[in-house]
């Protein structure tokens, strides 16, 4: 189990995955992103594995609304972006190319990015539904950010 991210805690990380962990905390458009990435170091420099972030934000209400926010974060067409939705450990979400993501409730949400070659879909799902609040999300030691 991985040490807390934003009020969270990572349950799972696959097997493989690169030893080199750092946290970051950023903004885009009104949405708070903490986030962890595992890397390693390749030939050609770093390569990152898995991505783990938190994001918080009045915009992130439904998931179709944090699908709409992560398509136009990472300059996607919504419409054209092959998703599956699926359930995994009481967990809803949506998976599809290396990334899955889920809301945890509204404002508030979990998205997970992987090198596909890496971790197979199964162990992507895996890892975002195994994020967990570290305390209920109302109480001041689950590391709300305003």
């Amino acid at each position: 189990m991985s040490e807390g991210l934003g009020g969270f805690v990572i349950g799972y990380v696959p097997a493989g995955i690169g030893e080199e962990v750092s946290d970051f905390t950023s903004e885009w458009e009104g949405v708070r992103f903490r986030t962890r990435v595992w890397e390693r170091q390749v030939e050609e420099g770093w390569r990152v594995d898995l991505r783990v972030h938190v994001l918080r934000g009045g915009r992130l209400g439904t998931l179709d609304e944090l699908r709409d926010f992560l398509a136009d974060y990472h300059e996607r067409d919504a419409t054209q972006w092959p998703l599956t939705e699926f359930t995994e450990g009481g967990v809803t979400g949506l998976v599809g190319d290396g990334e899955a993501f889920r809301l945890v409730e509204p404002g508030v949400a979990i998205d997970v990015r992987a090198d596909p070659e890496l971790v197979p879909e199964p162990d992507l799902r895996a890892v975002v539904a195994r994020v967990r609040p570290a305390a209920p999300l109302s109480s001041p030691q689950a590391g709300y950010l305003p």
